[in-house]
Formats: C-alpha cells, sequence, structure tokens
C-alpha cells in the first residue's frame, strides 16, 4: 500500500481556513465526502466519531502533524484526506507545538487490517523529517501529488 492509493486526489486541502483543530477535522471530512469517499448523510456521525476520540487522546503526535482517524460502517474502502495549514493549529499535540499538516483517515469498520497497514505507511512517511518539511512548504495540491509520490517511490526503492 503506497500513500497514493489512499489520499484521494480531490481531498487535498493546500491551504485549510479553520482556526482550530474541531474545524481542520471538519473540512478534510468534507473533502472527503466531495471527493466522494462517503456519502455525505454520513458526515455528521463520522464528526462525532473522529472529535470523540480526540477528546480522549489527541492524534497530534508531534512534529507539527496529526493524523485523526475512523473505522466506520458506512465507509467501504480506505481514503484519506490531506490538509495543510499556513499557521497552524492547536491539537494538543504530544509535544505542545501547532499542527501544519492532517491527514485525516477514514476506514471500513469491516476491515480493521486496511485500517492498520494505512495507518502504518501513512506514519512511515511522516517519521521521515524531510517528507514532513516538504509537505509544510507546499502550496498547491499539485506540489502535494509531487511529494506524496515522491515518498511512494522512495518508500518502494527501501
Amino acid at each position: 500500500m503506497k500513500l497514493m492509493d489512499i489520499v484521494q486526489h480531490a481531498a487535498i486541502v493546500p491551504a485549510l481556513t479553520s482556526s482550530n483543530r474541531d474545524g481542520v477535522i471538519g473540512e478534510l471530512v468534507d473533502a472527503l465526502v466531495r471527493a466522494g469517499a462517503t456519502d455525505a448523510s454520513t458526515r455528521d456521525a463520522l464528526m462525532a466519531r473522529l472529535l470523540e476520540r480526540e477528546a480522549k487522546h489527541s492524534t497530534g503526535f508531534g512534529h507539527g502533524v496529526a493524523v485523526p482517524h475512523v473505522k466506520h460502517d458506512s465507509v467501504t474502502r480506505v481514503a484519506a484526506a490531506v490538509g495543510l495549514h499556513p499557521r497552524g493549529v492547536d491539537f494538543s499535540s504530544l509535544d505542545k507545538q501547532p499542527v501544519y499538516t492532517t491527514f485525516l483517515l477514514l476506514s471500513p469498520a469491516s476491515k480493521p487490517e486496511d485500517h492498520l497497514q494505512a495507518m502504518e505507511v501513512i506514519f512511515k512517511c511522516l517519521q521521515k523529517e524531510t517528507f514532513r518539511r516538504y509537505l509544510r512548504q507546499a502550496t498547491t495540491t499539485e506540489e502535494v501529488v509531487t511529494i506524496l509520490e515522491q515518498v511512494d517511490d522512495q518508500h518502494l526503492a527501501g
């Protein structure tokens, strides 16, 4: 599995506008709805589950990155959105730093192994400091896609 297998091109948001965590999550869920990754009728249920998870444990793991994620019965295949925030947003991250890059992952509840595999791919890439830095500097969807494709190629080569 590669990042471009799960990231929906139409759900890349190179300039998030929300000023808080919940708004960022909402923008990314909306992007996934617009991309056809989930039905609009499930938006509120997905938001509730995502925010419930954030209330228990932040998905901001540090280094300016957060990975909110949820498994849900309405989701038929693994799909991710990527959002970049120029000023950063408070996600109550482990390192107390703002989040500039957010990967939001939706997975089918019936396929937990797909969810785990997607999370592994995302986190493996996000552990690379250069990947995080290039994403933070990206300003267009095309730049984000190029970065994702490059990290996928490196992943396959390594």
